[in-house]
C-alpha cells in the first residue's frame, strides 16, 4: 500500500482514539457492547442492484402458454430471444428491446442492439451477487429461525428476520407474514421451495419487496397459487396455470409460465434505483460492530476499474474483495472473516474503494 494511503488511515486512526466513541468501546464492558450491536441487528433488504430492473430475469429461457399478463420488463442472457417462446414478441425498430400483448413493459435478450448486451450482462451478475448475499446473511446477536415447522411453513405466523432452512421447504396452506411496511424477511432454503394449489402468501401491511426467498433447488408455484416476494432462485422457477406472482423471478436457469399474473412489486425499502447512479459512493458496512460477516455497499457512475479492500490499524492489507472491471451501478459485497487464510482478531479495520480518481475509507468494527 502506498505512502498517501497508509499516513491517511494513520491520520483517521488517531482521530478514531481520540474520540469518546473509541474511549467507550474501551472501557464500557462487553454486554453494553452487545446490546449496541443487536440494536443495530434490524435486516437490511438484499440489494437486486440492475437485476430489479426487470420481474423476471433469467440465463436460458422464458416461456408462456396460456393468457399471460407480467407487469414489468423481462430480460434473458446469456439466451438469446428465441429462447423466449410463447409471448409473440414485435421487435421494437430500434432493436434495443421487444414487446407483447402479453407484456406490459419491455422484452430484452442477449442478442438485441446495444446497450442491451451489456445491460443484461450487469444484471445477471448483480442477480448472482444479490443470490450470494442473501445466501450469506449470517445471524444477528438476537439470532435467526432454524429450520422452522421441519419445512413445512403452511398455517405459520412468521414475524420479520433472517429463517434458514437445511432442507426444502414446503407451502400446503396459507402462511402469514407479519410484520409493517419497512419490515424484511430473508428466506434461505437449502433444497426446493413448493406452494400447494391454491395456497395464499398472506402479507397484510408488509411489502412484497421487502421479501427475499433465496433458494437453491426449484421453487414450484402451485395451480391458482398466490406468492409474494422476490424470488432468487439457484435453478428453475415454475409458475403453474393460474398463479399469480407479485414479486420478481429471478432464476439462474430457466423461469416457466402457464397464465399466470406476475407484477413487479417496486424497489425495496432502503434500496435507492440504480438505473443511473447520480455519482460514486461508499456507504457505511451493516452490520457494524459485525461478527462474522458484513455487507459493504457502493455505487459507480460509470464503469471502470475497481478495488475494494480492508487493511488492518496498521495499514496492512487482510483481504481484497474487488480488483477488476465493474459497470455503472450499485454493487453489495459480503466480507466474512470466517473466509481466507487469516483469522482476524476483534478489533477496528478499514476499507477502502477505489474507482478511477474516487477514494473513499470508512471503518468497520470486528467484536468476537
Amino acid at each position: 500500500m502506498n505512502t498517501h494511503t497508509t499516513n491517511l488511515i494513520r491520520r483517521i486512526l488517531r482521530t478514531i482514539i481520540l474520540s469518546r466513541y473509541t474511549r467507550l468501546l474501551v472501557v464500557v464492558p462487553l454486554v453494553v457492547l452487545m446490546a449496541h450491536t443487536t440494536a443495530l441487528s434490524q435486516l437490511l433488504p438484499v440489494n437486486l442492484g440492475t437485476a430489479g430492473n426487470y420481474v423476471i430475469l433469467a440465463k436460458t429461457g422464458v416461456s408462456t402458454t396460456g393468457t399471460t399478463a407480467v407487469t414489468g420488463n423481462i430480460g434473458l442472457s446469456p439466451a438469446a430471444a428465441s429462447f423466449i417462446t410463447g409471448f409473440s414478441l414485435i421487435a421494437d425498430a430500434t432493436d434495443v428491446f421487444a414487446t407483447s400483448s402479453l407484456v406490459t413493459g419491455k422484452v430484452y435478450a442477449s442478442d438485441y442492439s446495444t446497450p442491451t448486451p451489456t445491460n443484461l450482462t450487469t444484471a445477471i451478475g448483480d442477480m448472482e451477487t444479490a443470490y450470494t448475499d442473501a445466501a450469506g446473511r449470517t445471524p444477528t446477536p438476537s439470532g435467526a429461525f432454524l429450520n422452522v415447522g421441519a419445512g413445512e411453513i403452511g398455517g405459520q405466523t412468521l414475524v420479520p428476520g433472517l429463517y434458514k432452512w437445511t432442507t426444502g421447504v414446503t407451502i400446503s396452506t396459507d402462511v402469514t407474514l407479519s410484520g409493517g411496511a419497512n419490515d424484511v424477511w430473508i428466506f434461505q432454503i437449502a433444497g426446493n421451495l413448493s406452494e400447494a394449489n391454491g395456497v395464499k402468501v398472506l402479507i397484510g401491511s408488509a411489502q412484497a419487496k421487502n421479501i427475499f426467498w433465496q433458494v437453491a433447488g426449484q421453487v414450484t408455484i402451485g395451480t391458482t397459487a398466490d406468492f409474494k416476494g422476490v424470488i432468487l432462485c439457484q435453478t428453475l422457477i415454475a409458475l403453474n396455470s393460474g398463479a399469480t406472482l407479485e414479486g420478481r423471478a429471478l432464476a439462474q436457469t430457466a423461469v416457466t409460465l402457464d397464465a399466470n399474473a406476475v407484477t413487479d412489486p417496486g424497489v425495496a425499502t432502503g434500496i435507492a434505483s440504480v438505473v443511473a447512479p447520480n455519482g460514486f459512493a461508499l456507504s457505511q458496512n451493516y452490520p457494524n460492530p459485525f461478527n462474522p460477516s458484513t455487507t459493504i455497499r457502493y455505487s459507480l457512475e460509470k464503469a471502470g476499474m475497481v478495488s475494494l479492500k480492508v487493511y488492518n490499524v496498521i495499514g496492512q492489507e487482510v483481504a481484497t474483495l474487488v480488483n477488476g472491471l465493474q459497470q455503472a451501478g450499485s454493487y453489495s459485497v459480503p466480507f466474512n472473516t470466517k473466509e481466507g487464510k487469516t483469522s482476524l482478531a476483534s478489533g477496528v479495520y478499514f476499507y477502502r474503494l477505489d474507482a478511477g480518481s474516487f477514494i473513499s475509507i470508512k471503518k468497520m468494527i470486528l467484536m468476537k
